[in-house]
């Protein structure tokens, strides 16, 4: 397989934290590529349009971690299954529209610019469609195997540890060498904090920069639109959709700039000195903050006061990056994969909770 498409699923892995929703009783969803993946409480949905056209899914059942795992239903721990549930399904819908993708390369079809017309000619809004495809079968066949994700999450977690803990952190304590006035336990985690955050800021700008993540954030804002509409009460349509802004309180860009906020407010009061104590502790500390951030991001929706409008404006200003205003053919994609994802949950006699 070329470099280039590992660099691709590389960076589409890096996007996946700021693209997914992770909250197990609402509608939400993701974008990958060239498509979108629609959750409900107890299933899914992944539609992924192809080159000529068409539309290719992967519709199955979702049983919540909170059910399959009593233990996930206690504060703090409830937001770890949360979000590990949404983690993993995000790289699995990311793996099925990589491969999508792949296999429509390897066919050496051109004529992307085509696909949204034919597309919004041959499917009419609002009608699931669901077309045969073997995109899902057999993985070890696929491009990008179960073993290939493996490790390009590996990659992509040890990026993540090195370009956001132990990168802020070297910096920082090369900073407070030449002014000891930094070395105060506030002033040294302000100054991480803030590096950590300009390095997060820097990243999303040049990932924007990209022709294949522009497209993933046009599917990103496609998806806000769609969950929006639903959650209105009006029809499910294209034109209903797109009469929606693309900033939603409830996605991962908010949630990321949450977690890089409280974790400043933790490391604080953290009692440990020397850069390899400081390094290990931001590791080991990761769920703890995750957690926490979970629960607060969660009584603060409840509450509707300032304390929820102070956490999400940071991220709505953020989705001014990662989401961009998606085109019809978007949109439709979009409602068709929560159509798709509603539909499983009415065979299952699930009930779709809004709040």
């Amino acid at each position: 397989m070329p470099w280039r498409d590992h660099f691709r699923m590389w960076t589409h892995l890096q996007m996946l934290p700021a693209l997914e929703s992770g909250e197990e009783t609402l509608i939400g969803g993701q974008a990958v590529m060239e498509g979108v993946m629609m959750r409900a409480p107890h299933s899914y949905c992944i539609a992924v349009r192809k080159l000529d056209g068409t539309i290719v899914y992967e519709t199955k059942e979702l049983a919540k971690v909170s059910e399959r795992y009593p233990i996930f239903k206690f504060p703090m721990l409830r937001g770890l299954g949360t979000l590990g549930q949404a983690m993993s399904l995000g790289v699995k819908a990311l793996q099925f529209s990589a491969n999508v993708a792949m296999e429509e390369e390897a066919k050496g079809k051109t004529g992307a610019a085509a696909v949204s017309t034919l597309a919004m000619n041959s499917l009419a809004p609002g009608v699931l469609s669901v077309a045969p495809t073997t995109a899902g079968a057999d993985a070890k066949s696929k491009p990008f195997s179960n073993t290939m994700m493996t490790v390009q999450l590996v990659l992509s977690l040890a990026f993540f540890i090195f370009a956001y803990k132990f990168v802020p952190l070297w910096i920082a304590t090369q900073f407070a060498k030449v002014w000891p006035e930094l070395n105060g336990r506030i002033a040294f985690n302000l100054v991480d904090g803030v590096i950590r955050i300009l390095i997060f800021l820097g990243f999303l700008f040049a990932m924007s920069r990209m022709k294949d993540i522009r497209r993933v954030f046009e599917y990103h804002g496609a998806e806000h639109k769609v969950v929006f509409n639903f959650e209105s009460g009006r029809d499910l349509n294209i034109a209903n959709a797109q009469s929606f802004q693309t900033f939603h309180p409830r996605c991962g860009t908010s949630f990321l700039i949450t977690v890089m906020l409280i974790s400043m407010a933790i490391y604080t009061v953290i009692p440990v000195d020397g850069f390899a104590a400081k390094f290990a502790s931001r590791i080991v500390l990761l769920p703890v903050i995750a957690g926490l951030s979970y629960e607060i991001i969660r009584f603060a929706a409840r509450q509707q006061g300032i304390l929820m409008t102070l956490l999400t404006s940071p991220g709505l200003w953020l989705q001014r990056i990662t989401t961009q205003p998606p085109d019809d053919g978007q949109a439709e994609i979009a409602i068709k994969a929560l159509q798709g994802a509603m539909e499983m949950e009415r065979r299952q006699g699930g009930q779709l909770v809004l709040s």
